[in-house]
């Protein structure tokens, strides 16, 4: 029960849909312009740096207040396993950003989100191998799309680690939820780019540019 309470937690928080509610602000619909996604990238690209780190922001943010919402309501009664919940938290943010109900379940692509997740759940040193990973690879390639895939794949890998070291501090059988959980939100993330890997095999991504309106 407390597994399904924390998903509709999440799932309430990750409907805030950051980019289209300052599109909106700005006179524009997000979901008319780019690619139509209601993520960072496409309004980076859309609407300027600005309007990219904000939306970031907002969309990490929301995962981490999620958290620290479950936490509260859950650190005493579930304290030896409070972990897993967060983490049950953290993928229902990133469903209810992915697919919010009321913009006929077109959102973003999570991976904002799903920073929020490794920043509100992990350590200080993973979410800088994190955001480092991401940066470089975005830096030297130009492709957020792969900057976004390459990131999920080594915060999977940092999360065995990091649960193999102890540190969850949970059951072996919530541990094991606990890397389902993640695995889940890998193949999430993967599904979501399906088409920016199509292109990124092809050649024909987009690689970042702000200041015109681009394909992503």
């Amino acid at each position: 029960m407390e597994r399904l309470i924390c998903l509709v937690i999440g799932y309430a928080f990750g409907l805030i849909q950051t980019g289209y509610l300052y599109g909106k602000s700005q006179h524009v619909d997000i979901r008319q312009h780019g690619s139509g996604n209601a993520g960072t990238t496409n309004v980076l690209r859309t609407l300027g740096w600005k309007a990219g780190i904000l939306t970031f922001l907002g969309d990490s943010f929301k995962c981490i207040i999620a958290v620290l919402l479950v936490t509260f309501i859950f650190e005493h009664s579930y304290a030896d396993n409070i972990s897993v919940l967060c983490m049950y938290t953290g993928m229902g943010a990133v469903l209810g950003h992915n697919y919010p109900f009321y913009m006929k379940f077109k959102g973003g692509k999570g991976i904002a989100v799903t920073a929020g997740l490794i920043a509100s759940t992990t350590n200080i040193w993973i979410t800088l191998i994190c955001a480092a990973v991401f940066i470089t690879v975005v830096l030297v390639t130009r492709y957020v799309s792969l900057g976004s895939l390459i990131v999920v794949s080594v915060y999977f890998i940092c999360l065995i680690v990091y649960g193999q070291m102890g540190g969850f501090l949970a059951e072996p059988s919530c541990l094991k939820e606990i890397y389902i959980i993640g695995f889940l939100l890998v193949v999430s993330a993967f599904y979501k780019h399906k088409a920016n890997i199509k292109r990124l095999l092809s050649g024909t991504e987009n690689k970042l540019s702000v200041g015109k309106k681009e394909k992503i």
